[in-house]
């Protein structure tokens, strides 16, 4: 089933058309099209999932990064106890400060990553116990 959504960006709208998938994702299917004359090209439409919190395992819960940027700032140690919602790291990206925060009560078993260091989207930043 196709969709038209109307976006607008710096004082002009657009019209996208839009695929709705079944399984509930959505996907750009045409350029947009400006319903006011501009010079510059449509920003693209962009469909964020949130990502799942990734299945515990044997070694542990990993936390993934929610998105490609830089750790600006690893807020616990590995063997220090966390709570549910605790904040244990802050990364950077576009010059803006995201929290990242323990999806379940335990020890901080590892961290595989270091402050400063770029990290992609999905990339396990450390490990629950």
């Amino acid at each position: 089933m196709k969709k038209t959504i109307r976006i607008s960006f710096e004082g002009k709208s657009y019209d996208v058309e839009v695929e709705v998938l079944n399984n509930n994702q959505a996907a750009v299917s045409a350029p947009a099209v400006a319903t006011a004359s501009a010079s510059v090209a449509a920003p693209a439409a962009q469909v964020a999932a949130q990502a799942p919190v990734a299945a515990p395992t044997a070694g542990g819960t990993p936390v993934p990064s929610p998105m490609m940027g830089i750790v600006f700032k690893l807020k616990v140690k590995v063997g220090e106890q966390v709570k549910k919602n605790q904040e244990i790291a802050v990364l950077e990206a576009m010059k803006m400060e995201t929290p990242v925060v323990s999806p379940v009560d335990g020890t901080i078993a590892s961290i595989p990553v270091k402050e400063q260091e770029s990290v992609s989207e999905g990339q396990v930043l450390m490990t629950i116990a």
